[in-house]
C-alpha cells in the first residue's frame, strides 16, 4: 500500500474559540493528487493553514509521510519535503525572472528543467517579476517553489484571474509531475472542471466539514456540482 504524502486525521481548528474545521480527515497518496473544492468561507483556507503548521489544531493530527508533524512548525515541515504556493502569484518584483528562480538554487540544471516545464517563462528571464502577467508570475511562483524538491505540493488557487491558456498549462504541468510518481500534490480550486482534470480523487468541503468525496476525472463533474450546489 502506498505510504500517505499528506493526511489530516479528524482535525477540528479555528481561530479562538470558533471553530471552522469539524473532525476533516483527508488524505492524499504518495504520488497522487488531490483536489480540494468548495465555497468562499467553506473552510478550505483554514485546512491550508493547519496543513503548512501555521495554525495549530485543537484536536486531530497532521501526518506528513507517515510521520506527525501537528506540533511541528512550518520550516520544518518543508524541510521534510512540504512545498506551498499560496494565493496571489507571489513574486519578488523588483527582481527579474531569473533572479527570482535563483534565490533557490544557481543550478543551471536545475533552472533549465523548470523552463522545460514552464517554456513561457524562457524568454521572460531578463524581465523583472512586477512587469509580468499574472499567468507568468503564477507559472514563476509554482517553479520556484519546485526548485525546493518537494515531496508533496499545496496548490492554493493557482487558476485565480489568468488566462485559461496559461490554465491549461498548469494543468499540463500538475499531471505531467505526478505521472512521474515522485510528487504528489493538493490542489485547492473553485474551478471544479480543472481540479477534476487534474487529480485523481476530491474532497468537497463545506462549513468546515467534507460532505463529498471520489475519484476524479470528469466523471465526477455532476457529483461535485450537486455537492457544491447551495
Amino acid at each position: 500500500m502506498t505510504e500517505s504524502a499528506l493526511e489530516l486525521v479528524g482535525v477540528t481548528a479555528g481561530y479562538g474559540r470558533s471553530m471552522v474545521l469539524h473532525d476533516v480527515s483527508l488524505t492524499v497518496p504518495g504520488g497522487g493528487a488531490v483536489s480540494l473544492m468548495g465555497h468562499n468561507g467553506a473552510g478550505k483556507t483554514t485546512l491550508l493553514r493547519v496543513a503548512v503548521g501555521l495554525l495549530g489544531v485543537r484536536s486531530g493530527q497532521v501526518l506528513l509521510n507517515g510521520e506527525d508533524v501537528t506540533k511541528q512548525r512550518p520550516n520544518a515541515r518543508v524541510k521534510r519535503g512540504l512545498g506551498y504556493v499560496p494565493q496571489g502569484q507571489l513574486s519578488f518584483p523588483q527582481m527579474t525572472t531569473l533572479e527570482n528562480l535563483q534565490l533557490v538554487t544557481t543550478r543551471q540544471s536545475e533552472i533549465d528543467e523548470m523552463l522545460d516545464l514552464f517554456p513561457a517563462l524562457t524568454g521572460l528571464l531578463s524581465r523583472r517579476a512586477g512587469l509580468l502577467s499574472g499567468g507568468q508570475r503564477q507559472q514563476l511562483s509554482i517553479a520556484r517553489t519546485l526548485l525546493t524538491k518537494p515531496k508533496m505540493l499545496i496548490l492554493d488557487e493557482p487558476t485565480e484571474g489568468i488566462q485559461p491558456n496559461v490554465v491549461a498549462e498548469i494543468e499540463r504541468v500538475i499531471v505531467e509531475l505526478t505521472q512521474r510518481g515522485d510528487l504528489s500534490v493538493l490542489l485547492v480550486e473553485q474551478h471544479v472542471g480543472f481540479a477534476l482534470r487534474s487529480t485523481g480523487s476530491y474532497y468537497v468541503l463545506e462549513s468546515g466539514r467534507v460532505t463529498s468525496s471520489g475519484t476524479g476525472g470528469e466523471g465526477a463533474l455532476g457529483d461535485v456540482r450537486a455537492a457544491m450546489a447551495v
